[in-house]
């Protein structure tokens, strides 16, 4: 693999960034939403379809990869790219959000994490300097620090100590990272919903070599205005050229708000999550196919959707193969949910580039209040 990992801000509208981050496996145009395949997989999607859609990068995890196949498994048939059928920029998450939130029995100290398993409770030991190990023989292009995420709400207590061990295991998974060219580390800000912590926290790790720093420990229960207003705090004291990355997060409106804020990069399950329950994120807001007043609605979702799943079928068949829980449902909706994102994204670029970015979140937001009733049959 030859070249380098860099970024370069394109345009500024407002706290909004226009960026594009080079890797040796292609571009990630900025802001970007990256589909998530957390076990190498984005779930009910082809890799093809995936990228036909707009993704410049997926999302795979360390904590379910290790589990299964295993990371020297994936490492021997090639590395992830080779083993998902994905030739593009992958990024991995280190694995410390599902330690917390998956793993049972679960046993944190200075080194790192012991935990059962919850597919088959056998015992693992997962460090800083495993997880960069884990993500090195995965191969993918940006790897992240192994962290503790906390909670919300919690005391501020709590957050300062798993913020002050997030930074030790960040100067550790730098360390283990080494160089490697062509790929990234990025440090992962913490501090719960303390504003003094978050910006301690921003502060070291912008000190640290790292090619990105991410936003973390939000999305995990507290409302979006807390949200928001962390992002607000923190921004301030990130890197200006560096990439920006919010991480699982998020809704349409999360993204829209937190573009607006100065982010470049986010992933979340909610659009794959939600196509597989039956629930469809469209222009004209949230569309449920299980309820009953779609049974005999012959209009698509979207007729002027560039996304066939959206255009093509009408909203009473939706209905009927969610109800049968039809695995072509889920392939479907997943799709429309997808390319929903991928379309918000590419309107943000343009709007940040042509200096109408304000414009653009508000025609956004006006058009999801309309709740998927925007024209007649």
């Amino acid at each position: 693999m030859t070249g380098r990992f860099s970024y370069r801000l394109i345009a500024r509208d407002g706290g909004a960034r226009l960026g594009e981050i080079s890797t040796p496996r292609g571009a990630i145009r900025t802001p970007a939403f990256m589909p998530v395949g957390t076990a190498a997989t984005v779930k009910a999607m082809y890799p093809e379809q995936v990228r036909s859609l707009g993704a410049d990068i997926v999302l795979g995890n360390t904590y379910h990869l290790m589990l299964r196949p295993g990371a020297e498994r994936v490492a021997a048939l090639g590395g992830l790219h080779r083993f998902m059928n994905w030739p593009h920029p992958i990024l991995t998450d280190s694995g410390g959000f599902q330690v917390m939130s998956l793993a049972k029995l679960r046993k944190l100290d200075e080194n790192g994490v012991t935990f059962q398993s919850h597919i088959d409770g056998a015992r693992h030991v997962l460090t800083p300097e495993r997880s960069m190990e884990i993500q090195r023989l995965l191969g993918s292009d940006i790897q992240m620090q192994f962290d503790e995420c906390v909670r919300l709400p919690c005391s501020k207590d709590e957050a300062e100590r798993a913020m002050r061990l997030s930074l030790r295991w960040a100067e550790r998974s730098r360390k283990a990272f080494g160089d490697q060219p062509g790929r990234a580390c990025f440090g992962i800000v913490q501090g719960g919903a303390e504003p003094a912590l978050r910006i301690e926290s921003a502060r070291v790790l912008a000190d640290m070599d790292f090619h990105g720093l991410a936003v973390g420990g939000l999305a995990v229960g507290e409302p979006q205005a807390l949200m928001l207003a962390m992002i607000e705090t923190v921004m301030p004291h990130l890197p200006e050229d560096k990439p920006h990355y919010l991480m699982g997060v998020g809704s349409p409106d999360d993204l829209i708000e937190s573009i607006a804020r100065g982010i470049d990069m986010f992933d979340c399950v909610m659009p794959t999550r939600a196509g597989r329950h039956g629930l469809a994120y469209t222009r004209w807001g949230k569309i449920n196919l299980r309820n009953a007043r779609n049974a005999e609605d012959s209009r698509p979702l979207d007729p002027h959707s560039s996304c066939p799943a959206a255009r093509d079928y009408s909203r009473a068949y939706l209905h009927h193969l969610v109800r049968c829980q039809e695995i072509l449902g889920m392939m479907l909706l997943t799709w429309v949910n997808l390319a929903y994102y991928q379309e918000l994204m590419a309107g943000a670029r343009a709007a940040i580039a042509e200096g109408r970015f304000a414009d653009y979140r508000r025609q956004v937001k006006a058009d999801w209040e309309r709740s998927g009733e925007p024209f007649t049959p």
